[in-house]
């Protein structure tokens, strides 16, 4: 029987903490990289092609929404557990999340995920597979099965998430929580168009732009360290003392601001409440 990881987990954890307690039983290492179409990655293909021993690779349509046609939405509690199941993820294990995009494009979206069905054992492995596998750490080629496990239906913790009537309570005053967009500012500022069809250019009226690239070291992929990502987020104007509310295209870059802050708060450096995610983020806003 597998034994039970103990301890819990900060929300960011090193190549070396991953590969000093990867064979102890009770850690479930997900891939779960994503990329945007014409990108010219595909992430099944390199899940294939290389990945952290013993890594399971996370199908993001099986924890997505399947009764909208808004991408990346939620799943029911149910749905989210089935996939669990399938996954040989249970209630029991810490889950370290890891993508290859070398910016945390979508690891922590699946980290955000797990805190939000109540799975508080998960963490982002800083630096994904790049600083994995520039520390000449071990990889395995092809895919890696784990035997079904058991997750019983979770409860979502709505506190994390945000839907557009809260978002129109926002923008009209009502809610004195701060937007944070971390799209392109190209983006943002409407000078580029979407890379989905049907949508208008712009940005939710008082928004603020973090592109979820600038939260990341571009020489090291790691996360930026407390001070810095401090300092970025007052160049913006936010206070993470404060509620704020991320979005994106699709909330998946968004849960990098997510994670951000959620570092900062574990490292005592401010006291404030979780970030939110507006769930729907542009693709749905925009196109309205």
């Amino acid at each position: 029987m597998e034994s039970t990881f103990a301890d819990a987990v900060p929300p960011l954890v090193t190549v070396s903490w991953l590969a000093s307690q990867l064979h102890q039983g009770g850690i479930v290492v997900v891939d779960a990289s994503w990329y945007l179409p014409g990108t010219g990655h595909d992430a099944e293909t390199e899940y294939r092609t290389a990945h952290i021993p013993g890594a399971v690779r996370l199908d993001w349509a099986s924890v997505s929404d399947d009764a909208t046609d808004l991408p990346h939405m939620l799943p029911s509690p149910q749905r989210f557990a089935a996939a669990m199941e399938a996954l040989g993820v249970g209630p029991q294990h810490a889950v370290i999340v890891y993508d290859g995009s070398g910016t945390n494009l979508s690891a922590p979206r699946a980290w955000w995920m797990f805190r939000a069905f109540g799975h508080d054992r998960v963490a982002v492995l800083d630096g994904g597979f790049h600083s994995w596998a520039g520390a000449t750490r071990p990889v395995q080629i092809g895919p890696a099965n784990r035997p079904t496990a058991r997750y019983p239906v979770p409860t979502l913790n709505a506190a994390l998430v945000r839907d557009r009537s809260a978002i129109d309570s926002i923008v009209a005053g009502d809610d004195p929580s701060q937007v944070l967009d971390c799209r392109p500012t190209s983006r943002f500022l409407g000078d580029e168009p979407e890379p989905r069809p049907g949508l208008r250019r712009g940005h939710i009226p008082g928004s603020r732009n973090i592109p979820h690239v600038e939260f990341t070291d571009p020489e090291t992929h790691e996360l930026l360290r407390p001070p810095a990502l401090r300092n970025l987020l007052a160049s913006r104007g936010l206070d993470p003392g404060k509620p704020i509310v991320a979005s994106c295209g699709s909330g998946m870059s968004a849960a990098v601001a997510a994670l951000a802050i959620e570092v900062l708060r574990g490292a005592g450096d401010i006291v404030g409440p979780p970030v939110s995610i507006y769930d729907g983020s542009w693709a749905e806003y925009g196109r309205s």
